[in-house]
């Protein structure tokens, strides 16, 4: 027999939540591992003790790491995402002075108002 009588949906339920629990601890631990090897900022044996850490007490160790390093993260996450942009806007061959002029052309077709060229065009400058 597959299942035995046991089988509530409050069972159920307990193992949806517990799933998704684990699932998202996992997400947390290679976030966190991503996050602390791509570090410049820390030696080698800090990055070493996180990861002991990490393994030993690996939901403690994800809060603490949050909770101190957080902030940290955010921003190292912001400079990752701007390298990225501007490496892409050299591959494409991005121009802030192509841009400004594709603008200035809707502006002067009427297909956008001044409010959005300015608004585009601070963006573009960027």
């Amino acid at each position: 027999m597959l299942f035995s009588g046991n089988f509530t949906f409050s069972n159920f339920l307990a193992d949806v939540l517990s799933v998704f629990l684990f699932v998202l601890w996992f997400w947390l631990l290679i976030t966190v591992f991503g996050d602390l090897f791509r570090r410049r900022d820390i030696s080698g044996v800090a990055k070493t003790v996180w990861v002991i850490v990490l393994i030993l007490f690996p939901y403690l160790g994800i809060f603490i790491y949050l909770l101190t390093q957080g902030h940290g993260m955010a921003e190292r996450n912001q400079e990752r995402a701007r390298q990225a942009r501007d490496e892409l806007r050299l591959f494409v061959g991005y121009s802030p002075a192509d841009e400004i002029e594709k603008l200035e052309r809707l502006k002067n077709s009427g297909t956008i108002s001044n409010d959005e060229y300015a608004r585009l065009r601070a963006r573009a400058v960027q």
